[in-house]
């Protein structure tokens, strides 16, 4: 099933008793190739300093990504897991919410990678994530 043809709710429904939802994640947007989703800043996602921690932007990074290419293939009889992340954190946040966009750059038979951008509500880039995913069979 391609990615686009899901809904945003059936994306959400999915995420459900994860650390996605923990944090507060929502998905908003689907497209052919990206995937958007949302995450507050707030007390589970700030670290001591008041400011974005930067593990919580890995999390959206990865979530996003990872749901990508779960979206993608045979859930029957592949899993779609993370192998590798990396993240440049350009600038922090101290409240509302951040914005990621996770479009996929290579969509091979075992390996699918990422690029995910995360924004500011005023549209700043705060990080920028690399996200490699393994297709493996069940």
């Amino acid at each position: 099933m391609a990615l686009s043809e899901h809904t945003i709710q059936s994306l959400n429904e999915f995420g459900r008793n994860t650390i996605g939802e923990h944090l507060g994640i929502e998905i908003t947007e689907i497209g052919k190739d990206y995937l958007c989703g949302k995450m507050p800043v707030d007390q589970r996602t700030k670290q001591p300093f008041g400011l974005l921690h930067g593990g919580a932007s890995c999390v959206l990074a990865e979530t996003l990504g990872s749901l990508g290419s779960a979206c993608s293939i045979d859930l029957q009889h592949f899993n779609a897991v993370g192998i590798e992340i990396n993240a440049n954190h350009l600038r922090s946040a101290r409240d509302g919410y951040v914005h990621g966009k996770a479009q996929l750059l290579h969509e091979g038979k075992k390996i699918h990678v990422w690029d995910i951008k995360i924004s500011s509500e005023e549209g700043k880039l705060l990080c920028v994530s690399r996200l490699t995913v393994a297709i493996i069979p069940k």
